[in-house]
């Protein structure tokens, strides 16, 4: 029997959500949301991309200090949110388009911020994703990932990428800093800044935003019951499933 695309996974999964994750605190707030806004302070003339806009919560920072922004997503549901709230919030400059973010429909140096959060772990090819942004970046321009990171210890690797899984069959993998910043340089990009950070993920409202089964999230727990003292303190593991994880903020130029 013929097996799914990965696009089509990841558009089920997260088409039906969509709303769920317009509504999600975790999503609707951050300090890398702040830092955006202050990112794009003074930059009114600009144009940017939100890749893998989800709900589209960069791309209504973004509307209230550039000219015109892209929420550009491979999920139409995401598309249809994201204009309906834009249109509620007077945010006549956002505009959708829907692909994946590694063929993007644009032309060469069309944005001069193109910004991602909370996206590249479901990337099919995370390189070519990181490549398609810098083609379609600006040479002045900058572009900044935000995004949930594994640990560089292979055992707490191995463990949040199955926790992971287990919650979401569209996920791919989430990347050590040093994998970001290496496939940033093979797409000839250069850092600028990064910032790491802590991310609290309360369990029952995690399982619930992405409609785990019952059977996988009760996996999730008996892994968690049986990990080893490292991973609970890495991950700091509550009674009731809650558990954090690390993140990275990174901030990008065009090599010269």
């Amino acid at each position: 029997m013929e097996g799914k695309s990965h696009t089509n996974i990841v558009t089920e999964q997260f088409g039906s959500r969509a709303r769920a994750y317009l509504e999600s605190a975790v999503h609707a707030e951050g300090e890398d949301l702040r830092a955006v806004a202050g990112l794009l302070q003074g930059a009114k003339d600009a144009r940017v991309l939100d890749l893998g806009c989800g709900a589209g919560h960069v791309s209504y920072v973004a509307a209230r200090y550039a000219a015109s922004v892209v929420a550009y997503d491979v999920a139409p549901q995401m598309l249809a949110v994201v204009e309906e709230e834009a249109k509620r919030r007077g945010l006549a400059n956002i505009t959708t388009r829907q692909g994946a973010a590694e063929a993007l429909p644009f032309a060469d140096a069309s944005f001069d911020f193109v910004l991602s959060r909370y996206s590249a772990h479901h990337w099919q090819n995370f390189r070519g994703g990181l490549q398609e942004a810098a083609r379609v970046l600006k040479p002045s321009g900058r572009a900044v990932f935000m995004d949930t990171i594994a640990p560089a210890i292979p055992l707490l690797d191995t463990f949040l990428q199955a926790m992971e899984l287990l919650r979401d069959v569209s996920h791919v993998r989430n990347y050590t800093q040093a994998e970001w910043e290496a496939a940033a340089r093979a797409a000839a990009l250069t850092v600028v800044a990064t910032k790491l950070g802590r991310l609290r993920l309360e369990f029952a409202s995690w399982i619930t935003r992405m409609n785990t089964p019952p059977v996988r999230a009760e996996a999730i727990r008996s892994l968690q019951q049986a990990a080893p003292a490292v991973v609970r303190e890495h991950f700091a593991i509550e009674p009731d499933g809650s558990f954090t994880l690390d993140t990275l903020l990174l901030e990008l130029a065009r090599s010269e």
